[in-house]
């Protein structure tokens, strides 16, 4: 469906129902508005795609749910907790029940592949070496990449670097899976894997996704719901085949990817044939 107004503000039994709640939720830096009352519901289990253009306040969004910005106006829960409201040790402890694969993967380049997965494990548990040993490689057997775990991330390609990120940021079997851009600079077959690891991953760690994407198509491959943002607000929401069947033009333009629509292909400017005039004079 498409969405003119605001959408509807859910009451506490959703939160039952949803692990992520956003509810008439505002940001902006001075100024300048990068979202506009957005409402935005993730129910468990789910996988939810947020898709957009570059600089709509996709990543923003990510950003207010792990708690590292704060609303301007509006709330947002996150497994019933209001996010804005915790104290820094609260916060702490919601972050370690999530993961989140960064754009790029953003492994730390002078860290093994084993090490990198490790990480999370050594810096939030105490466990022995042996058995850090044992699920850093289930975790990466879980990707396909156990036979990697003595390489350096240099020695990786770009689709290899995201499944490691991806095993790095399910090391902790977080409840809460967010990915910002996991899409970006793969080749068609490292887009496939990394899509489908997403989905499986998901529904094996009975977890609930949050997908910031701009790719469509792989990513409505693989999600439940899918809200559809510009300029700061949502503009349409709805499962994957309400959004293939929307007649929306801003939809149809951004699934399509067509050239023009309401996203113009020419910047505003004034007349073409007076500009010229006035630059022959």
């Amino acid at each position: 469906m498409t969405n003119n107004a605001p959408n509807t503000i859910h009451d506490d039994t959703d939160r039952n129902t949803n692990l992520v709640e956003l509810c008439q939720v505002s940001f902006g830096y001075g100024n300048r508005k990068v979202l506009r009352n957005i409402n935005l519901q993730v129910p468990r289990g789910k996988v939810v795609a947020i898709l957009g253009g570059s600089g709509c306040g996709k990543t923003t969004i990510l950003r207010l749910i792990g708690g590292q910005l704060k609303p301007s106006e509006g709330n947002l829960w996150v497994d019933g907790q209001s996010v804005p409201d915790l104290h820094p040790e609260q916060l702490y402890q919601l972050r370690r029940k999530m993961g989140m694969l960064f754009q790029m993967g953003a492994l730390f380049t002078d860290m093994s592949v084993f090490d990198n997965v490790a990480f999370q494990i050594r810096e939030h548990t105490d466990l022995p070496e042996s058995v850090i040993r044992l699920l850093v490689l289930m975790k990466l057997h879980a990707v396909g990449l156990r036979g990697t775990h003595h390489m350096m991330p240099s020695e990786l390609s770009g689709g290899m670097a995201r499944r490691v990120a991806l095993a790095r940021a399910t090391a902790l079997d977080p409840n809460l899976m967010l990915y910002d851009e996991p899409f970006a600079g793969l080749d068609p077959i490292s887009l496939g894997v990394v899509g489908q690891l997403i989905r499986k991953l998901n529904d094996a760690l009975g977890a609930t996704s949050i997908v910031v994407t701009h790719d469509v198509q792989e990513s409505l491959k693989i999600v439940d719901y899918v809200y559809l943002i510009s300029e700061g607000a949502v503009l349409a929401e709805g499962d994957v085949q309400a959004i293939l069947a929307s007649e929306d033009p801003f939809v149809r333009q951004f699934v399509d990817g067509d050239v023009d629509g309401p996203v113009p292909f020419h910047y505003e400017a004034p007349d073409y044939r007076s500009m010229l005039m006035e630059v022959a004079r």
